[in-house]
């Protein structure tokens, strides 16, 4: 059960005043969430404590460095993406609401500052002819993805040199597309992004739209692994598109992206099955993918947004979701909802991940992009915990034999 404190619990929790627990809130070191009474606010007590751990540990750098890499406090600013309050916005816009009519180009537009038509001209893409080679082999696997991708990009229209803003928004936007092309396993193409996956994967209609509005609930997450990677990439003075591939090759991570492929197998297991199940899964070790997030106690408001428009018709999805929350409290990650709605528009395996790749390929660019701005490297220090040096450090000389 989730327990949430009031602002006097969480001060005294903290070991501070109000007014310094409402600048560890406005400081992102701390949310503050919605309570009974509109006029006040409460606080995730295992956030509170995690915190409290964090001021006790002092300016010790092992601890605060160790803490900082593990959904720790803010390290890097940015202006792309903000999740408070159990809410996602972009650049101040509501992710939620965009999704509800928005497209994936046009949120690009949005994180990307760049107007549409710049980045999303009606000519498609020309792809050289190894892609097609490799399309015509590809195995349909996730790992396929890679090659396609960096055989159609081209480095040169999104290289750190190229100072043209209409030009680089064109390669950023062909980027996109290529990632759309290679998802499909498809041609270039100029339609729109979820009208490519839709009528690649022989849906359409209110499919296409759930698509689009999934495309657009991945378009960026704030400083997750494949973001951070895409930043890393960027700050070394690489190309937008080695952005996109450093941050593709993260997301195929079973930690990351890939956890869909998990709750696929998870969902054709016995396990699955029955609530009786499920308790003797978790009674042997075992763990449920897909359910769970440490920015959203309340549910990640993604999954809810998509699994909102297909649970009333898709009974065993919804079966799934109430025994796993009873269970174990845990609501829907927006990696289960990618694959209930793959199973419920019934789109072929792998689906989810690439609906996933195709979306987050957007929140790549925009991050690349502004740590592009910065002219800063991002090369952070290493404590080291191995073998010390056999040798002892040199003396100073004396002067004398």
């Amino acid at each position: 059960m989730t327990l949430y404190l009031s602002a006097d619990e969480a001060a005294r929790r903290l070991g501070v005043s109000r007014q310094t627990l409402y600048a560890y809130v406005s400081r992102g070191l701390l949310q503050a969430h919605k309570a009974d009474d509109p006029r006040q606010s409460r606080y995730l007590a295992e956030a509170v404590d995690q915190l409290a751990t964090e001021r006790r540990r002092g300016r010790r750098p092992k601890e605060v460095a160790r803490s900082t890499l593990d959904w720790g406090v803010p390290v890097l600013e940015s202006a792309l993406t903000l999740i408070r309050d159990g809410r996602l916005f972009y650049r101040g816009r509501d992710a939620t609401a965009l999704a509800r009519q928005a497209s994936l180009e046009e949120t690009a537009a949005l994180l990307w500052d760049a107007g549409r038509a710049d980045a999303f001209p009606a000519a498609a893409p020309v792809l050289p002819d190894a892609y097609a080679s490799l399309l015509a082999a590809d195995t349909g696997a996730i790992e396929a993805m890679l090659p396609l991708v960096a055989v159609a990009a081209p480095d040169d229209a999104t290289a750190e040199w190229q100072s043209d803003p209409v030009r680089l928004a064109r390669g950023c936007g062909d980027l996109v597309r290529i990632v759309a092309a290679a998802a499909a396993g498809a041609p270039g193409s100029a339609a729109p992004m979820h009208a490519q996956l839709a009528a690649a994967w022989g849906v359409g209609g209110d499919a296409a739209d759930h698509i689009r509005a999934a495309l657009v609930l991945c378009a960026d997450h704030e400083l997750n692994a494949s973001g951070f990677t895409a930043r890393c990439i960027a700050s070394a003075g690489a190309s937008l598109r080695a952005s996109v591939l450093g941050g593709l090759a993260a997301l195929g991570g079973v930690r990351h992206g890939a956890i869909t492929g998990r709750v696929d197998a998870f969902w054709d297991s016995p396990a699955s099955a029955s609530p009786a199940g499920l308790r003797a899964l978790l009674q042997a070790g075992g763990d449920i993918p897909g359910f769970g997030h440490p920015l959203y106690p309340d549910g990640d408001i993604r999954a809810k947004a998509l699994l909102d428009g297909i649970l009333p018709d898709f009974a065993e999805a919804a079966d799934l979701v109430a025994a796993v929350e009873d269970l174990t409290g845990r609501r829907p990650s927006i990696d289960f909802a990618l694959v209930a709605l793959r199973r419920h528009l019934g789109l072929p395996p792998g689906a989810a991940f690439r609906i996933f790749a195709v979306g987050r390929s957007v929140g790549w660019i925009a991050h690349a992009l502004e740590q592009r701005a910065t002219r800063q490297l991002i090369r952070p220090r290493a404590i080291y915990t191995g073998i010390e040096p056999l040798d002892p450090a040199p003396a100073a000389s004396s002067g004398q034999d």
